[in-house]
């Protein structure tokens, strides 16, 4: 029995990190488009970076995670982080903005 838990625990972590990068790729790209799509006039009226930084940054993340640094990896987690940030504080402004009319 313990020489078969070695095993288990690599499996297990497989699973875990594919989970993650899958769960990372989506909040990044999500973030990334929504991004693409906005209006540029928007983000500096709501105080926060320009459209083209918070698209420089999504997409540097993105191509980072995609590259195989790995989730939890510095720049995977910088990644998810970016692209939180950008769903849960950016993304709410911009639809306060346009008073909640939008798709998003």
């Amino acid at each position: 029995m313990a020489i078969a838990a070695p095993i288990f625990i690599d499996q297990f972590r497989y699973v875990v990190e594919l989970v993650l990068l899958v769960i990372a790729l989506i909040v990044q790209g999500v973030a990334l488009i929504h991004a693409i799509t906005q209006r540029a006039d928007a983000f500096p009226a709501i105080g926060t970076l320009p459209k083209g930084a918070w698209i420089a940054i999504l997409a540097v993340c993105l191509v980072l995670t995609l590259l195989g640094f790995g989730v939890l990896s510095i720049f995977g987690l910088v990644g998810i982080a970016a692209g939180l940030i950008y769903l849960l504080d950016v993304r709410v402004g911009l639809r306060d903005l346009t008073d909640g009319k939008g798709f998003w």
